[in-house]
Parts: C-alpha cells; structure tokens; sequence
C-alpha cells in the first residue's frame, strides 16, 4: 500500500525496504522507525533473502529526525524493541527525551546494523542529520552523483546525532568540519574519504544498487554474516560503541541545557532553519 510509512518489496535474493514518506522528505517519525524494524526482522528470517537495500522514496533518501510535520509523533508511546528502558509518555524532561532516544534511535540503530545479512544503503538527494543515521548503519552505500550528506545539529547546540559515527565514518579533522560547519558534503567528498562505496549517475542508482546486490547475494549466507561481526567487532575494538555511549550523554546534556536556558530542547530550531549551505 502507497500509505505504508514504510514498504517492503522482495527482488528475488534482495529484499528492498523503502521509507515511504515523500513529501516530507522521508523525515523519521516514530511509525517510519518501528515499521523499519519490522521490515528489517522481516528480512532477516526470510531464508530467502540475502541481502537488503534500504532506499527512500521521491527526491531525497532522508531529512533525518521529523522536528515538525503533521504526522510527528514524539509524544506516543511505541512498543519497545530495542531495550527495556521504560517508556518516555508521562515522564518529563530528560528522563523522557533521554529514554525516548534510547529506544527508537541510538537503541533500533545498533540493532540494524547487526542485522546478519548485508545492508546497501541507496541514497539520493538529500541525506541529512538522523539520515545519515539510517545510511551508515548499512554496511555499504551506493549514492547518486547528485547525494549530499550534512549533520547541522550543531546549529541546535547539539554535538551531532545520536547514531555518533562521524569518526569511524570519516578522519576526525574531516568529521570536525562536518559539523562545525554543518555544512552539505557532496557524495564526491564522501567517495574520497572512503564512506560512500560507489556513486552513479541518479537515473541508474536503482539498477546499479541492485546489480550489487545480487552479485553479493550469490556469497555464502553463512560467510556473509560473520564477514560482517568481524568487521563490526573490529570497529567496536577500536571504541565505535563506547564513544557512541559517550557522545549520547553530551547529547542529553545539550538537550536539557536548550530547555532549561531556553525552554526548548532543539534552540528553537525547524526543519527549515536547519537545512545544510
């Protein structure tokens, strides 16, 4: 159904997981992340699937966090999948953003990229903030020569989104423009720095993902999985998780200070005070 947040299509050994939420950009809401995870378990227990693509539909793969649509949905309590922390409705302050965040995007994040099958991010346009979040989750991405990627949540007074893996993703100097900045990186850049694996031209980015796919799904299932835990316990060796835990209480440090100096947690930003230069 064309109404799904979320919609889920199997291509023979690849199954195609799409956010489906167009006219805003594919902006996350709550309803987007859970029915990801159920798309992504889906995929995972189907023993014929191999590997997954994770697109986004219309112009743009992602906006990132819903800060502002209709169909926000902060405030709604979710059945909780990724931890047992208690729910956020009812709790104020930083207990609630605190437990809110911890469940549906540094919690169902860590998840999928533990998914045990291949993950291909295909993204075009607009890869921004909480987007980047979904795309480096996935163990390679393919993006259109017309992709660019931006974390401006510093404007927020924020040090980056919660999924933290600005310096696995990029050299640390690199990651400290990126934010500093907040400024748009072409999917060029993101090539040369070694975090976008291939880029095409837009008209061909869903051939040319599904090519990679397919070439991938003719590999042992069994050896795909453990390929992937060995090279995410080698970024986890070098303190990818740790800095993560870290990096999410400067997170919440930030949001609380925006609410107790200014009463809002984003400093009074939007989604249109937020787009990346």
């Amino acid at each position: 159904m064309t109404t799904e947040v979320v919609e889920y299509e199997r291509r023979g050994r690849v199954a195609v997981v799409t956010m489906n939420r167009p006219d805003y950009r594919n902006a996350q809401n709550s309803a987007m992340t859970y029915a990801l995870d159920e798309a992504f378990y889906r995929a995972a227990a189907d023993d014929e699937v191999a590997v997954v693509v994770l697109a986004g539909a219309g112009p743009h793969f992602s906006a990132g966090h819903d800060i502002g649509t209709p169909g926000r949905d902060a405030d709604q309590s979710f059945q909780r999948k990724a931890g047992l922390w208690w729910d956020h409705v009812g709790k104020t302050g930083g207990e609630s953003r605190f437990a809110r965040e911890s469940e549906v995007y540094l919690g169902m994040c860590r998840r999928w990229r533990e998914l045990p099958k291949p993950t291909i991010a295909m993204v075009q346009g607009g890869c921004i903030a909480g987007g980047l979040m979904l795309a480096w989750v996935c163990d390679l991405i393919v993006a259109s020569d017309d992709a660019f990627f931006a974390d401006p949540v510093v404007r927020m007074g924020i040090p980056g989104v919660e999924y933290f893996a600005h310096p696995w993703v990029m050299p640390p100097r690199v990651a400290k423009e990126f934010l500093y900045t907040g400024d748009r990186m072409p999917a060029s850049r993101a090539y040369e720095l070694g975090w976008v694996n291939r880029i095409v031209p837009r008209a061909d980015l869903e051939t040319e993902t599904h090519v990679l796919a397919e070439r991938i799904a003719r590999m042992p299932r069994f050896g795909l999985s453990l390929t992937k835990k060995a090279v995410n316990q080698a970024e986890d060796l070098q303190g990818m998780h740790a800095g993560m835990d870290s990096v999410f209480g400067l997170h919440h440090l930030a949001h609380a200070h925006n609410a107790e100096s200014g009463g809002d947690s984003l400093a009074g930003q939007d989604a249109k005070t937020m787009k990346g230069n």
